[in-house]
């Protein structure tokens, strides 16, 4: 459990605050490519860390970020006109360049210098993969730019999707270091089918070894970018079958790998306290996706969501229960009821309410790498307010990190036995079972 003033502490995340401060020392995801096509395209709302704002794409190519209303009388300029070096404001014709500078006010007198006191707040916006990322920290303090493996292999072994879930990220993100729910909610308990089913789980030893241990032993260590959370379960001739989750601060993870199935993970980025974007991403290290696996993930497999047409929002949301199968539930078919990974992971995190109440949690052993990350947050935000002091995980030797699944003999400690299979390696395979 969690005093009311810690839980405050890690959850809020809006200007001023100091969980809000940390977020703003990393690149965070934005938006994705579909969204700004081309050049000159309309610009879109975005909403991240409790900030409104619009994205531009001019018709010079160039990207923007800045404050959603305009100056003059707080139009939104998501109704603006993308014109020739910026956007321009319908209501009285006032034009920014893609940093927010004013650049044309038509009221005033040609030799007017008024525009060079107008400018917008702004942040920069950069392609990297399929993604647009943006840094909304101090800009003395801004790091290299991300680079993530599935952010950076080639085009053809990444995919990538998002969704709108209506929770604080924190929440979100426990859910993703969470290893033991795997078993129940999405492995189908001990006889329902679960993970079997799934096109991208299905055939790994690890969904056997998953479903024959109910009782899984949790061991966490400190990594310099974060944590890496082992969870241990029983293997045949007396192994151990390990799972070991990376956790990169504040709000990375990624899935332990299962067969040769691409890898997945998760950014859990804060819209404001009570809303987040999950960003869902699979890659395979050494092949491109095959079109079977793309065409399962665009239809929600795996860690993916089906998704309302022309949103973010899935089919299956907290307006229709999630589309919940009681027959199936009661049958075990599903296990919970709810159909595919992601909406079962979003449908039990926004079942806590939009900032669960850490004062009348009952934890257990389980919950070690939950406990540790929420202990290494506090650290670092305390650190960062207190004195200055940088938080780990926003440069790139932190980021070259990977989940792994390996079975290894039981007096070996599982950060020995897998050695460096948790470090990215350009065209290495990943360390799976």
């Amino acid at each position: 459990m969690l005093r009311p003033d810690i839980n405050d502490l890690l959850t809020q995340t809006g200007p001023g605050t100091p969980m809000g401060d940390l977020f703003r020392r990393y690149w965070q995801p934005v938006l994705h490519t579909e969204e700004l096509p081309e050049d000159g395209c309309p610009p879109v709302r975005v909403k991240i860390l409790s900030e409104r704002l619009i994205a531009v794409r001019t018709p010079e190519g160039e990207y923007g970020l800045m404050d959603e209303f305009c100056a003059h009388r707080g139009v939104s300029m998501f109704f603006g006109r993308v014109e020739e070096g910026g956007i321009r404001c319908p209501y009285h014709g006032w034009k920014y360049n893609a940093a927010g500078q004013a650049v044309d006010v038509p009221s005033e007198l040609d030799n007017s210098d008024f525009c060079k006191n107008v400018k917008l707040r702004s942040y920069p916006l950069v392609k990297v993969g399929d993604i647009l990322w943006a840094y909304l920290g101090d800009p003395a303090a801004q790091p290299p730019l991300p680079s993530w493996e599935f952010a950076t292999v080639p085009e053809k072994q990444t995919f990538t999707s998002k969704r709108f879930q209506e929770c604080n990220w924190l929440q979100a993100l426990e859910g993703g270091i969470d290893s033991s729910h795997v078993t129940w909610l999405h492995g189908g308990g001990p006889s329902g089918k679960g993970l079997e089913a799934d096109p991208l789980f299905a055939g790994s030893r690890g969904n056997h070894y998953n479903k024959n241990d109910l009782k899984p032993f949790f061991e966490v260590v400190e990594n310099d970018g974060g944590l890496l959370i082992g969870a241990r379960r029983n293997a045949e001739d007396g192994q151990y079958y390990w799972r070991v989750t990376p956790w990169v601060l504040p709000n990375f993870t990624m899935v332990p790998p299962r067969g040769d199935h691409p890898m997945h993970g998760h950014f859990w980025v804060p819209i404001d306290d009570e809303n987040c974007w999950a960003w869902s991403f699979d890659y395979h290290p050494a092949r491109e996706l095959s079109v079977k696996e793309v065409d399962a993930m665009r239809a929600g497999a795996g860690v993916h969501s089906e998704n309302i047409p022309g949103t973010y929002r899935p089919v299956a949301n907290k307006e229709n229960d999630y589309l919940i199968d009681r027959d199936k539930q009661r049958t075990g078919e599903l296990f919970s009821g709810v159909k595919g990974i992601a909406i079962q992971d979003s449908s039990l995190q926004e079942s806590m309410g939009p900032i669960v109440d850490r004062t009348k949690e009952r934890l257990v052993a389980t919950d070690a790498g939950i406990i540790k990350a929420r202990q290494k947050l506090r650290r670092a935000v305390e650190a960062l307010r207190d004195h200055g002091t940088e938080p780990v995980g926003n440069v790139p030797e932190h980021q070259a990190i990977r989940s792994v699944a390996i079975v290894l003999p039981a007096d070996q400690p599982f950060v020995e036995g897998i050695g460096e299979a948790f470090q990215a390696r350009p065209g290495v395979p990943q360390t799976t079972v």
